[in-house]
């Protein structure tokens, strides 16, 4: 088996501190995919639950053309506290340049406090796959066909 050093591919991507003095993105561990973001503010600011919020992060990114960035939650406040990111995966393309700001929702049943430094959400980067569409009047027949939502049935309800 190969070492998963060879295995991992990266990318450069310029960063922009436009607020000094707080923690740039970082891998929590060797094998992590996703940076941590951390919120880039001057006084805590409370969700309520059921309430989103814009948390600034005090970055700029400049990604390579042909990758984007994907915002995703962290999954302990996902889970202790039902903060989560409202577009997951929220999609930083390669031609933006604005500050990268996490749009957070409070799921939860308590009122969340997010502090200055506090890690918020996660930025893994993706390789960018374009479409080319191919007007057709018959798509390929498959076996599910048109089943949509629930077709293979819900062993789970009552």
């Amino acid at each position: 088996m190969e070492n998963s050093k060879t295995q991992t591919a990266k990318i450069k991507v310029k960063i922009k501190q436009i607020v000094k003095n707080y923690p740039l993105p970082a891998y929590q561990t060797e094998d992590a995919s996703g940076l941590d973001l951390y919120a880039a503010i001057g006084v805590p600011i409370l969700i309520q639950p059921g309430e989103i919020k814009l948390i600034p992060t005090g970055i700029m990114l400049s990604i390579p053309s042909g990758y984007e960035g994907q915002i995703r939650p962290r999954s302990g406040i996902a889970l202790k506290y039902g903060i989560t990111v409202l577009n997951t995966p929220g999609t930083i393309d390669a031609d933006y340049r604005g500050e990268v700001n996490i749009i957070l929702i409070n799921m939860g049943k308590q009122t969340f406090r997010i502090h200055s430094g506090d890690r918020i959400a996660q930025l893994v980067f993706n390789r960018v796959i374009k479409a080319e569409f191919e007007l057709a009047e018959e798509l390929d027949e498959t076996r599910r066909n048109e089943g949509g939502f629930g077709h293979t049935g819900d062993k789970n309800s009552v």
